[in-house]
C-alpha cells in the first residue's frame, strides 16, 4: 500500500511538472482584429475554452500536445506545445464561407447561416451594389432579397423624398432595423397618400452612407421576443465595416434613356414638363478608410457618401385611342416622375480596448446625413381651379411667367414644388467585456433623431388677393427622437447537453415626437370672402384656397410635443440538445408608459438530418405599440379624389373630429408567426433553402378611407367640424384590419471557382398571399354599407393586399475570368390589381373607391369595373466589369435593358378615366418602377 501511494505521488508530480498554462490571443490575419468565441482545445480531448471579447484565452497543456484553434468561416490552426507559454495567433478567413456567418437571431459568437433555426439572408453590399445602376441601398435590396419590398413613390407628398422598405408584405414599421445589433431610430415621417404601408412609419435605409456597410443580415422571421416591438415581420441587421489602412473609393453615374414614355417625346404643345432624352442623371461618390488606435486592436473606420439625382418626367405622348398604349392628355399631373435629390452623409465605427491586458472594450458608431429633395405636386389649371391662382381684386389672373406656363391650346397652368430638408443624426456608444467567471456583458446607449422639414416653392397662397408673391414657404415639419439604453449578458456552458448559450438583458427606451408649425402664409388664409372668377362661365363664385398650393403647411392646430418610455427585459436560451439538434427559446416582457404591459414568446429549432441537410422551424408571438407618429400626426393636405384636387384633413387620434367620427383610441397590434423550412448543401458551392411562413396580425393600424363633409348621412357633429375648417374630406388612423400573410421563400445559391475563373448563380424567390380576415368598423360608422365601405373601401383593401406581388423572383448570373466579368440579373414581379376611385354611383356616391365603376369610352351608359391590372413583368439587367489592376475596376451596364414598363393604370375600355389614381400619372407606384432603361458606369478604387 505504501509503495502504491509513493508511485501515485511520483506520477502526479510528473503530470504537474509536465503541464503548463498557455495564454494567448487570436486575431483575424486580414484585419488584425481580435476574434471572440474562437474554440481553443487540446486535440483529441474534450476539454477546452473559447476566446474572450478581446481575443484572449488561457488553457492548460503538456509539452508535445497539439492545441487546435477553430472558428466558423476561418481555417483551422494547430499549434504544438513547446517552450512558448504565450501565443499570438492569426486565423486566415475562409473566403468562401466568411460572408455566411450571421449574428442576428443568435446571441452566440456567430452561426453559419445554413445552421440557424430561422432563415437569414447575408448580403455583401459591394457585391450587390456595384454591378447595377441603382445608387441607393433600399432599391438595391429590392432586387437582391426575396421578400424585401419597396415602391418608389411619385405624387405622394413626403413619400417622394424618403424610401421605406418592408418584409413579407407587411408594414415598414413591422420590421426592426438594427446597426451593429443596436436598434435604429425610425424616421419622423408617416406614409400617406399613394404609398405602400399607408399609415405607417419606418426606418430610412438611405439615411446613412452605403460605403459604411460591410454586409446586411435579413432575418426573415418574427423576432419580437428576442429584440422587441417592431420585429413582427423580421429584422434587418446592418454590420458596419472595420477595415483599416484600406481605401475604398467608388464613383458612379446613371441615367434613364426611355424612348417610349419620356415626356420629352410629348414636348410639342407645351402641355408637359420635361427635361432631356436622357434624364434622372445621378452622380455618386463614396469613400471609406480606417486606421488603428493603439496596439491592442483598436480601430476607427470612417465613410462618406455624396449623391446628386435629377428628376425624371414620364407621360404617354400618344392620344390616339386606336393604339393600345394611348391615353388622353394628363392635365392633372403635367410633371409626373421621380423627385430630384441631393444627399451627403458621414458615418464612423470604432472599438478601443480600455487598457492592455483587460477584457473590456469601448465601442462607438454613429453618423450624420443630410437630404434636400424637390418634387412636383399636382398641376393647377386656370380653367378649372382659378381659386388656386394669384388674382387681383376683380378675379383676374396675376400671371407669373417664371412659374406659370401657357399650353398650345391656351391653358395656363403651374406645378407647385414640394421640397424637403431631412436631417438624420445618430450616435451609439458602450462598453463590453467578460467577467472573471465567463459572463459576456455589454452596456450601451443609442441616440438617434430624424427631422423632416417641408418647404413650398414656386407656388402661391391664392387667398393673398392682389399679390403674386411670396413664392417660397416654410411649411413646418416634424421630428422624432429615440434613445435606447441596453444591458446584455450571455454565457456559454459546454457541460450542459452538447452546449448551452444563455442570454438575458434589459432595455429602456425613450421616444419623443414633435410637429412644428410653418409660417402663416403656408397654411393660413388672408381672405375667406368668396369672389367671382370671370374666366368661369358657371360656378364662378368661389372662395380663394388658403395656404401654399402643393403642400399646405402645418398650422398651430397641428403642433404637438409627445413622448413616452418603454422598459423591457428578456431571457434567451440556445441549447444544443445533441450535436444535431438545436433548440432556441426566448421570452420578453415590455411595459409602455402609454400602453401598459405585454409579453412575447418564441420557440425555434433546427435538426441536422445530415451534415448537409437541416430542417428548421419556429413559432412566435409579436407585439407592436402604435407609434407616436401614428397617434399624433395631423395635417391638411391636397389629395386627388374622383379626378379632382381636394383639401383633406388627416386628424390625429386625439382630435375632436376623430372623436366625433367615433374612431376609438389606437391600441397595439399583435401577431402570431410560424415558419418551417430546410437548408441543404448537396454539393460544394451549392446551397438551397426553402422556408414557408404564416404571419397573422390582429388590429393592424392603417389609414381609413376619406369621409366627405357633404355626406348628409354622417353625424352632423362630424361634418360640421369639417366644414368649419374648410376641408372636403377627413381620414383617420385606426386599428382597422386583421390580416394573414402566407408565403414561401426560395433561395438557390451556387458558386464555382477554378483557376482564374468563377461562375455564380443565385435564384431568390418569394411566393406570398395576403388576406384581410376582419375589418373593425367603429360603432358610429357601422350603420350603413356606405359608411362601412368608406371606412375601409374595396380600393383600400386592394391597396393593402398589393403591398407585395403574389410572386417575385430574381435570377442572378455572373461569370468572371481573369480581369473580365460579365453578368445578368433577371427580376420577375408578379401581378397585382389596384382599383381607382370610380365614378359617382349608388354604391360609390362620394367617389371613394367602393366597388368603383366608370363609363366606357364607347358608351357612357355602360359601366365597367375600374380595375388596374398590373400583370407580371420581367426586367433584365446586364453588366460587364474590367479589372485594370488590383486597385482599379470599371463597371458598365444597363438596368432594365429592354425598357419594360408596367401596364398602364387604366381599364382599357375606359381610357378617358385614366389618371384616376393617387399618383395622378399613367401608373401607380409599383415595385418595378416606371422610368425604363437605366444606363450606368461605376469606377471602384481599392488601395
Amino acid at each position: 500500500m505504501k509503495n502504491y501511494l509513493t508511485l501515485l505521488l511520483l506520477f502526479s508530480t510528473y503530470l504537474a511538472f509536465g503541464q503548463k498554462t498557455i495564454t494567448g490571443t487570436v486575431k483575424d490575419s486580414r484585419t488584425k482584429q481580435p476574434l471572440s468565441g474562437v474554440s481553443v482545445k487540446i486535440k483529441g480531448k474534450s476539454s477546452g475554452t473559447v476566446t474572450n471579447n478581446d481575443g484572449s484565452f488561457q488553457i492548460t497543456a503538456s509539452d508535445g500536445e497539439t492545441i487546435q484553434v477553430s472558428f466558423v468561416s476561418y481555417e483551422t490552426m494547430e499549434v504544438t506545445v513547446g517552450d512558448l507559454s504565450k501565443l499570438s495567433l492569426f486565423l486566415n478567413p475562409n473566403t468562401s464561407e466568411l460572408s455566411e456567418i450571421v449574428f442576428v437571431g443568435t446571441r452566440t459568437a456567430g452561426r453559419a447561416k445554413t445552421e440557424t433555426a430561422v432563415p437569414v439572408d447575408v448580403l455583401k453590399v459591394n457585391q450587390i451594389g456595384l454591378p447595377t445602376a441603382r445608387m441607393d441601398l433600399t432599391s438595391v435590396l429590392n432586387y437582391a432579397a426575396p421578400s424585401f419590398n419597396y415602391n418608389k413613390q411619385s405624387g405622394a407628398d413626403g413619400a417622394d423624398h424618403i424610401d421605406l422598405g418592408t418584409l413579407r408584405g407587411l408594414g415598414p414599421d413591422q420590421t426592426l432595423v438594427m446597426i451593429n445589433g443596436k436598434r435604429r431610430h425610425q424616421t419622423a415621417f408617416v406614409t400617406l397618400f399613394g404609398t405602400r404601408g399607408r399609415g405607417n412609419s419606418g426606418v430610412d435605409l438611405n439615411a446613412f452612407p452605403e460605403a459604411a456597410v460591410d454586409r446586411i443580415e435579413i432575418l426573415r422571421d418574427g423576432a419580437s421576443a428576442q429584440y422587441g416591438s417592431d420585429a413582427i415581420a423580421g429584422v434587418i441587421n446592418i454590420i458596419l465595416k472595420k477595415d483599416i489602412n484600406h481605401w475604398n473609393v467608388n464613383a458612379g453615374w446613371a441615367g434613364y434613356y426611355d424612348k417610349k414614355f419620356n415626356a420629352y417625346q410629348a414636348r410639342a404643345g407645351n402641355q408637359y414638363y420635361y427635361s432631356q432624352p436622357l434624364d434622372g442623371n445621378t452622380f455618386a461618390l463614396s469613400a471609406d478608410n480606417g486606421f488603428a488606435i493603439g496596439k491592442q486592436g483598436g480601430y476607427v473606420n470612417v465613410a462618406v457618401d455624396l449623391l446628386s439625382q435629377g428628376k425624371t418626367f414620364r407621360q404617354v405622348a400618344d392620344n390616339d385611342f386606336s393604339h393600345p398604349d394611348a391615353l388622353p392628355l394628363n392635365t392633372s399631373r403635367r410633371a409626373f416622375g421621380d423627385a430630384s435629390l441631393a444627399a451627403a452623409g458621414i458615418m464612423y465605427n470604432m472599438e478601443l480596448p480600455v487598457a492592455p491586458g483587460t477584457k473590456t472594450t469601448f465601442y462607438s458608431f454613429g453618423g450624420y446625413n443630410y437630404k434636400y429633395s424637390d418634387a412636383y405636386a399636382y398641376t393647377r389649371n386656370w380653367s378649372a381651379k382659378p381659386e388656386r391662382f394669384p388674382v387681383d381684386q376683380n378675379g383676374h389672373l396675376l400671371y407669373r411667367p417664371d412659374i406659370m406656363r401657357t399650353a398650345g391650346d391656351g391653358e395656363i397652368y403651374y406645378n407647385p414644388h414640394i421640397q424637403t430638408r431631412i436631417l438624420d443624426a445618430s450616435v451609439a456608444f458602450g462598453f463590453k467585456g467578460v467577467t472573471n467567471n465567463g459572463w459576456n456583458w455589454d452596456l450601451s446607449n443609442t441616440l438617434g433623431k430624424n427631422d423632416f422639414n417641408y418647404f413650398g416653392d414656386k407656388t402661391f397662397n391664392a387667398s393673398n388677393i392682389g399679390f403674386s408673391s411670396p413664392n417660397h414657404f416654410d411649411d413646418g415639419g416634424f421630428n422624432f427622437l429615440q434613445e435606447t439604453l441596453n444591458l446584455d449578458f450571455s454565457k456559454s456552458y459546454s457541460s450542459v447537453a452538447s452546449g448551452l448559450n444563455l442570454g438575458m438583458g434589459a432595455e429602456f427606451r425613450f421616444e419623443r415626437y414633435t410637429i412644428y408649425k410653418g409660417e402663416f402664409g403656408s397654411y393660413g388664409s388672408y381672405s375667406t370672402t368668396p369672389m367671382v372668377y370671370p374666366n368661369l362661365t358657371s360656378d364662378s363664385l368661389r372662395t380663394p384656397a388658403p395656404g401654399a398650393q402643393g403642400f399646405p403647411g402645418f398650422s398651430p392646430n397641428d403642433v404637438v410635443n409627445a413622448n413616452r418610455s418603454n422598459f423591457a427585459a428578456y431571457v434567451d436560451a440556445e441549447l444544443n440538445v445533441t450535436r444535431n439538434w438545436l433548440l432556441d427559446g426566448a421570452v420578453r416582457i415590455e411595459n409602455y408608459s402609454d400602453f401598459g404591459f405585454v409579453s412575447t414568446y418564441k420557440l425555434a429549432t433546427r435538426y441536422k438530418i445530415s451534415e448537409d441537410f437541416n430542417i428548421r422551424g419556429s413559432v412566435s408571438t409579436g407585439y407592436r405599440a402604435p407609434s407616436l407618429q401614428q397617434i399624433n400626426f395631423s395635417n391638411t393636405l391636397t389629395s386627388f379624389s374622383g379626378g379632382v384636387l381636394i383639401q383633406s384633413r388627416i386628424a390625429n387620434n386625439n382630435d375632436p373630429i376623430t372623436k366625433a367620427a367615433g374612431i376609438p383610441e389606437l391600441k397595439q397590434e399583435t401577431s402570431v408567426n410560424g415558419s418551417l423550412g430546410f437548408s441543404w448543401k448537396p454539393t460544394p458551392g451549392l446551397i438551397v433553402t426553402v422556408d414557408g411562413y404564416i404571419v397573422k396580425v390582429k388590429n393592424r393600424i392603417v389609414l381609413s378611407g376619406l369621409f366627405s363633409a357633404d355626406d348628409n348621412t354622417l353625424p352632423a357633429e362630424f361634418t360640421d367640424k369639417l366644414k368649419a375648417i374648410g376641408v372636403s374630406t377627413a381620414q383617420f388612423f385606426a386599428n382597422a384590419v386583421s390580416t394573414t400573410n402566407k408565403g414561401i421563400d426560395i433561395v438557390i445559391d451556387y458558386t464555382k471557382r477554378w483557376g482564374n475563373q468563377s461562375v455564380k448563380f443565385l435564384l431568390a424567390g418569394n411566393i406570398q398571399n395576403m388576406t384581410v380576415d376582419e375589418i373593425h368598423i367603429p360603432d358610429i360608422l357601422n350603420d350603413t354599407k356606405l359608411h362601412q365601405k368608406t371606412f375601409f373601401s374595396d380600393r383600400e383593401e386592394a391597396f393593402l393586399v398589393a403591398s407585395a406581388p403574389n410572386s417575385k423572383f430574381s435570377l442572378g448570373l455572373e461569370y468572371n475570368m481573369a480581369k473580365v466579368g460579365l453578368g445578368a440579373h433577371l427580376t420577375y414581379f408578379g401581378k397585382i390589381v389596384l382599383l381607382g376611385f370610380g365614378d359617382a354611383t349608388a354604391d360609390n356616391p362620394n367617389q371613394t373607391g367602393i366597388n368603383p365603376m366608370v363609363p366606357t369610352d364607347a358608351d357612357p351608359n355602360v359601366l365597367v369595373p375600374e380595375n388596374f391590372n398590373y400583370n407580371g413583368k420581367m426586367t433584365t439587367d446586364v453588366y460587364a466589369s474590367y479589372k485594370f489592376n488590383k486597385n482599379v475596376t470599371l463597371f458598365v451596364g444597363a438596368d432594365n435593358i429592354f425598357n419594360v414598363h408596367p401596364d398602364l393604370g387604366v381599364n382599357p375600355l375606359a381610357r378617358n378615366w385614366a389618371f384616376d389614381n393617387e399618383s395622378g400619372g399613367p401608373w401607380d407606384s409599383v415595385q418595378m418602377g416606371f422610368n425604363g432603361v437605366r444606363l450606368f458606369g461605376k469606377l471602384a478604387l481599392n488601395f
